[in-house]
């Protein structure tokens, strides 16, 4: 079995048993639309699904993916804008109440992250140009790590990138003034997979902690 069969009969099992049994969900989301309360900033990451981390029902989470869960700072350039788009989608017309970043562990762009510097060379490709955005977490991690192990330092990195997008997530007009309003709140959260564990920054502390 290639593995597009493999694919095509997992949608049969999902035809016959989750949506057969949740038809009445499905049935509600079809004719309502959505009205998710969170909108997940996750990684493209093949093993961390947000959805399946957090073990949540089809229209329960607004997911934005993208390499090494990267929020952008607010800009309006003539670029194309993915991550921002999907933000504003979520936050001004389905009125999310809450944003997570959820970042994990042995994230290969932060990992690239911290072995090359970002290029300025607009040819080095398009991987490296979005790294950028978390270049002040690299940058503050090789400052106060400088000599540690890899993995060490990737760790570190894995979540200063997470608190990097928290900060840029404020540069956005319509997130900042639902911020204020307490209409909206932002979290950090950190997959370790290594561990099962699912931690929670806690700015007080200026740490991650375990979620109990």
């Amino acid at each position: 079995m290639n593995h597009i069969e493999k694919l095509v009969d997992g949608f049969k099992r999902f035809h016959s048993q989750n949506y057969a049994e949740n038809r009445a969900l499905f049935d509600r989301l079809t004719k309502q639309g959505q009205s998710p309360k969170t909108i997940v900033v996750g990684c493209c990451d093949s093993r961390v699904d947000p959805a399946i981390v957090t073990d949540c029902d089809p229209g329960d989470l607004f997911i934005i993916r993208n390499v090494a869960n990267l929020v952008p700072p607010f800009e309006t350039s003539g670029n194309y804008h993915g991550t921002s788009a999907a933000l504003e989608f979520g936050v001004r017309h389905l009125e999310v109440e809450n944003i997570i970043v959820l970042g994990h562990a042995q994230c290969g762009g932060i990992r690239s992250l911290l072995k090359h510097a970002p290029e300025a060379d607009a040819q080095a490709g398009f991987i490296s140009s979005w790294m950028k955005v978390a270049s002040n977490a690299r940058n503050r991690v090789i400052s106060r790590m400088h000599g540690d192990p890899l993995e060490v330092q990737a760790r570190a990195c894995e979540q200063e990138a997470i608190l990097v997008s928290l900060d840029n997530l404020l540069t956005f007009p319509w997130i900042l003034e639902r911020v204020a309003q307490k209409k909206l709140a932002l979290h950090g959260w950190y997959f370790d997979m290594e561990r099962g564990e699912l931690l929670r920054y806690n700015p007080v502390s200026n740490s991650f902690d375990a979620l109990s």
